[in-house]
């Protein structure tokens, strides 16, 4: 082989791994994984049903099979909310080839909402990191009365932690198999009647309706990094269902270890053992129910 050959090869070796380094770089540094990779999500496009998507306005790990996310995992502050307009859904672009892309019009008349996993809510700072939220991959069915009712009180309460002066690291995703909604048909902007829905796919089986929703909030003041035994942490896990919409979310606080067994996930993965054991084991003040609703 020809000594330019052979340097040209070596050149485009070099600027290969200095591409790969650039991206792992940057997936290593993102605010939205400083507390770890639950399921080691990872880039390798074969990886379909654990692909690490990341992006500026948060993490997630991608399930093609569900055809939703498997877990999504933001930074939030009070800067990061502003008083933008919600936008509107729409297929993740930025999927691989040879990945299904949800569409909105899966969703349509299924009896299920279009449940942000990172709520667009958090996102309102300017127009770009609020249409993030709104790509299809942040997207799971969510019971109509759990996502307008208990799941988006916390949500609320999550941006009053952060307007008054704390910093939060949040994964949310859902697990398990089937929930019930409704389908509201319509006259003009009454609604004439409701059918209720059970399922465990939509879209013609591209998506898969989980039977719960799960949260792990970490709560530190604003421009503190440092974890401690003592650092506020939030669990909840939430069914995926009607009649849920007056329950307090209060109810459903859980700790992370429970959360963790359900999912099989590995939260705080970046935090000394220690200290996750102190955290992970136990029940913030907040809680209200009994049992285990993770299970």
């Amino acid at each position: 082989m020809k000594p330019s050959r052979v340097l040209f090869f070596i050149l485009v070796f070099v600027l290969a791994s200095a591409l790969t380094a650039s991206v792992n770089a940057q997936e290593s540094v993102s605010i939205h994984l400083t507390l770890g990779n639950p399921s080691d999500a990872t880039k390798d496009r074969s990886n379909k049903n654990n692909f690490l998507m990341v992006k500026p306005q948060f993490a997630l790990s991608y399930n093609n099979s569900k055809g939703g996310p498997n877990w999504a995992s933001w930074h939030l502050q009070a800067s990061d909310i502003g008083k933008l307009d919600r936008g509107d859904f729409h297929a993740d672009t930025s999927l691989p080839p040879g990945f299904v892309r949800i569409t909105k019009a899966n969703y349509t008349n299924s009896g299920f909402d279009r449940g942000h996993v990172v709520n667009s809510k958090d996102r309102t700072k300017n127009r770009t990191n609020n249409k993030a939220t709104f790509n299809m991959t942040n997207i799971l069915p969510q019971a109509p009365e759990s996502n307008q009712g208990p799941w988006k009180r916390l949500e609320d309460f999550e941006r009053k932690l952060a307007k008054n002066g704390n910093e939060l690291y949040i994964i949310a995703g859902a697990f398990g198999s089937g929930g019930s909604g409704e389908i509201q048909t319509r006259k003009g902007k009454q609604i004439i009647k409701r059918t209720p829905v059970s399922a465990t796919k939509i879209a013609r089986g591209r998506v898969r309706v989980p039977k719960t929703f799960w949260k792990v909030i970490v709560v530190l003041p604003e421009g503190d990094s440092r974890i401690r035994n003592d650092t506020r942490a939030i669990a909840v896990c939430m069914p995926n269902k009607q009649g849920t919409r007056n329950v307090d979310w209060h109810t459903y606080v859980t700790t992370i270890r429970k959360v963790e067994a359900a999912t099989g996930y590995n939260f705080l993965s970046e935090i000394a053992r220690s200290i996750q054991n102190a955290i992970e084991t136990q029940t913030d003040s907040e809680g209200t129910g009994t049992g285990n609703p993770c299970e």
